[in-house]
């Protein structure tokens, strides 16, 4: 009921005095239109939204005999193409680690493609060192396995043996005692470790995932597997990654020519 109170205040501030049984669908469609001025499209899709929801709510209680928001249409929005990493950043990071912890996160990011989120809630107990593998809880509480490389064993091992605490946690902070590492301390190590390496680009947890599936299509990996390693739920998520292939020699090309 709030929500639809703060939406039909913020509708009333830009239409004037008006009943709401005043408003036409000409009225929605001028305010949506400057509205449109100021807000990025996935935001003003937000807003059509949220007027939609109001008047269907009026008009389920009966203050509207009819619905003048039901041919409002949300702008198309435009699929971004994922931000990758190329392997000459890979080497400058693996070279710029100062510590385990360091070389262990960037190894299982770049060799899982797990959502950030993903590595922070996982635990030492959900490795399967015998397989190389590890069961994450993704989006909805769903669960998949996720796999890495013996080399990738290695440094996680190493990590963990360097360790003098009891947490459960894959990843801790350097902090005594010892917890797990939070979203935003993840992040903040990977923006200092690319701070190290000079990178050029913009680093963040979520640039490892789409440099993951950008290797899995480069190998020849079908969209319905990396659709599955990557934990989505719809094919057309998956989809965006098919524009890699010529995006990724566009940005080799803009690096070394």
């Amino acid at each position: 009921m709030k929500a639809y109170a703060l939406q039909h205040k913020m509708l009333m501030k830009e239409l004037g005095d008006l009943d709401i049984t005043e408003i036409t669908l000409t009225l929605l469609k001028e305010y949506l239109a400057k509205q449109s001025n100021r807000l990025k499209p996935s935001s003003l899709g937000h807003r059509i939204r949220f007027v939609r929801s109001l008047f269907r709510y009026a008009f389920e209680e009966t203050y509207l005999t009819s619905n003048p928001s039901l041919k409002l249409r949300e702008p198309k929005m435009d699929k971004r193409i994922p931000k990758f990493l190329i392997e000459e950043d890979v080497i400058h990071l693996k070279i710029s680690c100062q510590s385990l912890r360091e070389r262990a996160l960037l190894e299982f990011l770049y060799s899982t493609g797990c959502r950030v989120g993903e590595v922070e809630k996982i635990n030492i107990e959900d490795l399967n060192w015998e397989n190389c593998s590890a069961i994450v809880n993704g989006k909805g509480s769903k669960q998949r396995e996720v796999y890495f490389t013996t080399e990738r064993k290695v440094w996680l091992k190493k990590y963990l043996a360097s360790r003098e605490d009891n947490c459960r946690a894959l990843f801790v902070t350097d902090t005594h005692p010892s917890r797990r590492m939070a979203i935003p301390m993840i992040r903040w190590a990977l923006k200092r470790l690319a701070g190290r390496g000079e990178l050029e680009v913009n680093l963040y947890p979520h640039r490892f995932r789409h440099t993951y599936a950008c290797q899995l299509l480069d190998n020849g990996a079908p969209l319905d597997f990396i659709q599955g390693m990557l934990g989505h739920e719809k094919a057309s998520t998956t989809q965006i990654y098919a524009q890699l292939r010529g995006e990724r020699r566009r940005e080799l090309y803009r690096r070394f020519f």
